[in-house]
């Protein structure tokens, strides 16, 4: 008799059940892909918020505890700080994918180069040392949200993607404290560091030849012109940075595009007069610079705040527009004298002067402007003066101008990123990105003469930078981050999805 296959053992009935299984396995993976990308969760809805916030943050924490200061954050060109600092970021852009090496600037650089690219690079950076007793987040920021943008595109699978290539710089010096000279890594990279720069020297008298030799770099001419990128081969630089400023704050605004950057001229006036015992020489007969130098003081700052009640008309301030005045700033940061002692009528007097303004026509007039009336206080005064432009403490620099293209595309990668986050407000989600100008000075000024340059401005409590009270909200660290993803994949990866479409369509 015979018998009917039983269920088990036919071959075809469990067709159906194994193609369903199939299918629920792999929408499984789909849905589990973020989680499981190099064992890193990404979070939900594409955000990444594990790297571009919580690793980040965490990250920014472990470089500011890395200085040369006791109980505060200093860490200058080439210190120990910067050493063991130069360590710590390596292993951060290896972690990311990116093959890493630093030149003989000290700068520290991570590149991801596509095989076959033959498209410019893509930069991005900021610096790695700071001021004296500074915050965690002025530099670090730009380099470390750099660096989780393109972990994220190597988790995701996207870094292997781009056809051109991609680079972060940790640049070795910006803030200038050590050796009173600003932007030495970046402007090494631009190519227009002078040769002269290694005999410049420090308060001890070490140079900075000394120092790099000390760390093992070659320290010669030939090596400072081996740091220098051949413009034809960088496309453009993106920075991002702490805005130092109030602005977003008031705005209730996470990030800002900037449309420049204010040019900066720094002068050291020196001013003698007559040393002399503090309770001997009667008050009308002394030739007293301290008291000369503070009427200095106030004067420039007068001048800075209302310029039109001493800028003549032969000196063209009939051109100059309430907006090209606008952001015009002055500052005396360091005052000294010598002998310096509580009863001794100081013999000298010298101090710096600052003067930023984002019309270089204004910020030159003023320079010329408080020059003259130096002259004229200090003779009123029976004092000697000089104004030195040329000094080593003394530095000028025109101001500098972000690319439009780039800075519509970071404006659109921002406000998608603020539209895209929870918890923001309605406020921050209906208004535009605001467009800022930078008074302060950023390595995309030495940059802009190697390339074209873009800025995107990260929000910080009360505006305060060089402090350590600074501080930025772990969320807009978060938005920074994934701005810079958007912007990689509007000027990277879509490039690739461009190129296999074009393929297609030709085949």
């Amino acid at each position: 008799m015979a018998m009917a296959p039983s269920s088990s053992s036919h071959p075809l009935r469990h067709r159906p059940c194994l193609l369903l299984l199939l299918i629920l396995s792999v929408a499984v993976l789909f849905a589990l892909a973020p989680i499981l990308a190099d064992g890193v969760e990404l979070g939900g809805g594409g955000l990444y918020r594990e790297i571009l916030r919580d690793e980040t943050v965490q990250r920014l924490e472990e470089l500011g505890k890395i200085s040369d200061g006791d109980g505060y954050l200093e860490r200058t060109f080439l210190s120990p700080a910067s050493i063991r600092a130069t360590a710590v970021i390596i292993s951060w852009m290896k972690d990311a994918g990116l093959t890493t090496w630093v030149d003989q600037m000290g700068n520290i650089h991570g590149r991801f180069e596509p095989a076959n690219s033959t498209k410019k690079a893509l930069l991005f950076g900021s610096h790695m040392d700071t001021v004296i007793d500074a915050g965690k987040y002025d530099g670090s920021l730009g380099i470390i949200c750099a660096i989780s943008a393109l972990k994220v595109l190597k988790v995701t699978g996207k870094l292997e993607r781009l056809t051109r290539p991609v680079e972060v710089i940790a640049f070795s010096d910006e803030e200038g404290v050590r050796f009173q000279t600003t932007f030495l890594g970046s402007a090494a990279v631009a190519g227009t560091l002078p040769e002269s720069i290694l005999r410049v020297s420090d308060k001890s008298g070490t140079t900075v030849q000394d120092v790099l030799k000390l760390n093992s770099f070659e320290a010669t001419a030939a090596a400072l012109g081996q740091v220098r990128y051949n413009p034809e081969s960088v496309g453009s630089y993106i920075e991002v940075h702490i805005e130092q400023g109030p602005v977003l704050e008031a705005l209730r605004y996470p990030l800002g595009v900037v449309k420049g950057i204010a040019g900066q001229t720094r002068l050291k006036v020196i001013v003698d007069g007559s040393q002399g015992h503090a309770g001997t020489v009667p008050m009308k007969l002394r030739r007293d610079p301290m008291v000369a130098a503070a009427e200095l003081v106030v004067t420039l700052e007068s001048l800075c705040k209302e310029p039109s009640k001493f800028l003549s008309y032969d000196e063209e301030c009939g051109c100059f527009t309430e907006e090209s005045l606008a952001g015009l700033v002055c500052t005396v940061g360091e005052l000294l004298t010598w002998p310096s002692a509580s009863n001794v009528i100081p013999g000298q007097v010298n101090f710096t002067v600052d003067i930023r303004a984002m019309d270089d026509k204004v910020r030159q007039t003023i320079v010329t402007s408080f020059s003259r009336l130096v002259l004229q206080k200090c003779d009123d005064r029976l004092v000697d003066c000089k104004v030195e432009h040329k000094a080593q403490s003394c530095h000028s620099a025109p101001a500098t101008h972000c690319d439009p293209e780039l800075t519509a595309q970071l404006k659109h990668a921002a406000r998608s990123t603020v539209s895209a986050l929870p918890g923001r407000t309605e406020a921050a989600v209906a208004g535009e990105t605001p467009v800022l100008m930078s008074g302060a000075g950023h390595d995309a000024m030495a940059m802009a003469r190697l390339t074209k340059i873009g800025m995107l401005f990260v929000r910080c409590r009360g505006g305060v930078s060089h402090s350590p009270e600074e501080s930025v909200m772990d969320d807009d660290v978060w938005a920074a981050g994934l701005a810079l993803v958007s912007f990689l994949e509007q000027n990277a990866v879509a490039e690739v999805e461009a190129e296999q479409r074009n393929a297609v369509a030709e085949s």
